[in-house]
């Protein structure tokens, strides 16, 4: 090899660490947490790493609404990628609470069980959970109420944030979606008679978060809460609820990795059009 071709690798490779040198993937970049990711914006072809404080996400509520309810995923990988979550099931069969480390499937019967590992889901959102705000809970607020004193907790809207209540209710409210057999229909078209739960007095843990509007179509903008009881024995998809006392944590989040399914059923799903109306009737 010639010397003009070495002193060229040469300089290559030195353009290269010097490159990587300047890229900043601190999440405390204030850029990007005042730009208005309302609108679009270009890519800024950077990479963030992995870790722990990462939300990993299996498919996307887009393809949930579109009935695409096989699993893709098993239960052992979800609890690779966080201890803490909400999700379904394969063939849409209960919504799903990770609390812990450990999953629970509540089916249409409104009761919480213990998952095995060998389960899939075709959809889930997990982290692990590190609390980074702390809020205490000593009078009674309805969802609205306590949902006004959680947007002082977070106030940037352009950053993920994982949702932890445990406390006391009143009031809770929670619906789940029975087992589909295929041809799959809409979510939308499931939910019209999902079977509904309310308890009283009741001891448990919401699970869940809050993203932002740009995730509309990938997840569920703003918030998307489960339930259990601390006997881990009942919950679901939250409705509505009163809280009388309890303790709300926070995990900021700034990382996110997507998951596709492999299958044809997703391959095939029509992704491109807006599902926003549909998923704001499922959601209530």
């Amino acid at each position: 090899m010639g010397q003009s071709k070495l002193i060229t690798i040469a300089l290559l490779l030195m353009s290269g660490i010097l490159l990587s040198g300047c890229l900043n993937t601190d999440d405390t970049d204030d850029s990007f947490s005042t730009a208005d990711f309302d609108k679009g914006s270009g890519d800024t072809g950077t990479t963030l790493a992995y870790n722990s404080d990462t939300l990993y996400q299996v498919s996307t509520i887009n393809a949930l609404l579109e009935g695409v309810y096989d699993g893709d995923t098993s239960l052992r990988t979800l609890k690779g990628h966080g201890d803490f979550g909400i999700g379904t099931f394969n063939a849409l069969d209960g919504e799903m609470i990770m609390l812990d480390g450990e999953i629970y499937q509540v089916k249409d019967d409104g009761i919480a069980y213990l998952s095995n590992d060998s389960m899939t889901t075709p959809f889930a959102a997990v982290t692990f959970f590190e609390g980074d705000e702390t809020l205490l809970i000593n009078e009674t607020m309805s969802k609205e109420e306590l949902e006004e004193h959680l947007e002082n907790m977070m106030p940037n809207r352009n950053i993920m944030y994982a949702v932890k209540i445990t406390g006391t209710f009143d009031h809770m409210k929670t619906r789940s979606v029975p087992r589909q057999e295929q041809p799959y229909p809409k979510l939308v078209e499931v939910t019209k008679n999902q079977p509904t739960f309310e308890f009283t007095s009741v001891q448990g843990t919401i699970v869940g978060f809050w993203l932002p509007a740009y995730m509309n179509g990938v997840n569920v903008p703003e918030y998307h809460l489960h339930f259990i009881t601390d006997g881990m024995d009942a919950g679901g998809h939250i409705l509505e609820y009163d809280i009388s006392e309890g303790t709300v944590e926070i995990d900021r989040t700034y990382d996110f990795y997507l998951s596709l399914p492999r299958d044809e059923s997703f391959m095939d799903a029509d992704l491109e059009k807006d599902n926003s109306s549909e998923l704001e009737m499922v959601e209530k």
